[in-house]
């Protein structure tokens, strides 16, 4: 399907066309400069060749008027230094970070905007391994998301602080830049089921100091993976997007009248050790320190194994008993010992 031209462009293309026109007859006419031209009577030309002419005669003869459009370029929010000596610590750095952000954020402020991300780039001075070659330039780049953007001076060093309190480098620091991303500040309104962070930067801040504590593979929201072993899940980064539906209808399934309640298996974690007597390949008694009892059923076992293919392999029987107390817990064997994952309520 092929779009059909914009009226502007098909009125600056015939415009086009009829100025080419006019100066093919100019130069039939023996016109071939501009003094040529604008020595023609302005009259006798608009009668000839029409208004386009007429505009052609005033601009050779400075008498055209061209209004000017203000094309406003775009601002980039950025600072750099490059330092006279190669520096070690991080408390220059430091320095000329605030420095950095007292300038950004007054810029910001000054056309009513916000910070929504800042990148930090750190230049090494890598020096050459023999006096022949060139000494090499190595760039660090960091991209810190701000959950809530903000022109806050502090919060935003601290950012930066938390991250550099655990950054280390093999070479010396020679120059160092900062970036802003702008945004307009936002004003949102949460649903009526909704609730929002009271401070979302003071909590990007705790999770900053986990990071750097714990390390960016212990910090984040725990995903359960898609597989039968138990307590299999890994983390994700964390997301400051609520994942509710603005629908009511869809966060509250509908409860059916004749629906019967579920047993749920409430977990010890860890997991009782326990020792089971057996008569006859059955349950005869459980015994832990938290619960004992004879067994009056049970049901098993159910076999459940994953990743056979690789050197996480697991395998796993479990069992359901029913003691006389009433309880019904659930129990497996791992290896040569027994152990109960927990109870039915």
């Amino acid at each position: 399907m092929q779009r059909s031209p914009s009226p502007d462009s098909s009125a600056a293309k015939n415009r086009e066309a009829e100025i080419q026109q006019i100066l093919a007859i100019l130069h039939k006419w023996g016109i071939h400069t501009l003094g040529e031209l604008a020595a023609l009577d302005q009259e006798q030309l608009g009668l000839r060749l029409g208004p386009e002419a007429v505009r052609l005669w005033e601009r050779a003869n400075g008498r055209s008027n061209r209004l000017l459009k203000f094309v406003q370029p775009p601002e980039s929010f950025d600072e750099s230094f490059e330092f006279e000596n190669e520096i070690e610590t991080a408390e220059p750095l430091l320095f000329m970070l605030r420095r950095f952000l007292e300038q950004l954020a007054l810029r910001l402020s000054a056309i009513y905007l916000v910070a929504k991300e800042i990148t930090l780039r750190i230049t090494f001075s890598n020096p050459p391994r023999d006096g022949f070659a060139a000494a090499n330039k190595q760039i660090y780049e960091r991209v810190f998301k701000i959950p809530q953007p903000t022109n806050d001076v502090d919060f935003l060093f601290r950012i930066l602080h938390t991250h550099l309190e655990n950054f280390k480098s093999e070479h010396p620091i020679i120059a160092v830049a900062l970036d802003a991303q702008p945004i307009k500040p936002a004003s949102q309104q949460f649903g009526l089921f909704e609730t929002a962070l009271r401070n979302p930067n003071q909590l990007s801040e705790t999770l900053a100091r986990l990071t750097g504590l714990l390390g960016a593979d212990r910090v984040g929201t725990p995903v359960l993976e898609e597989t039968y072993r138990p307590d299999a899940f890994h983390l994700e980064p964390f997301s400051w997007q609520s994942h509710y539906s603005s629908d009511a209808t869809e966060r509250v399934p509908p409860i059916s009248r004749n629906a019967m309640p579920k047993p749920v298996l409430r977990r010890f974690r860890p997991a009782t050790s326990a020792s089971v007597l057996l008569d006859e390949n059955k349950f005869a008694h459980l015994r832990s320190a938290q619960i004992t009892g004879d067994v009056l059923a049970q049901e098993g076992p159910y076999i459940m194994s994953g990743n056979w293919w690789d050197e996480t392999a697991w395998t796993r029987a479990e069992w359901d008993l029913q003691l006389d107390e009433g309880l019904l817990v659930r129990c497996y064997q791992s290896g040569e010992t027994w152990e109960i994952d927990g109870v039915y309520d």
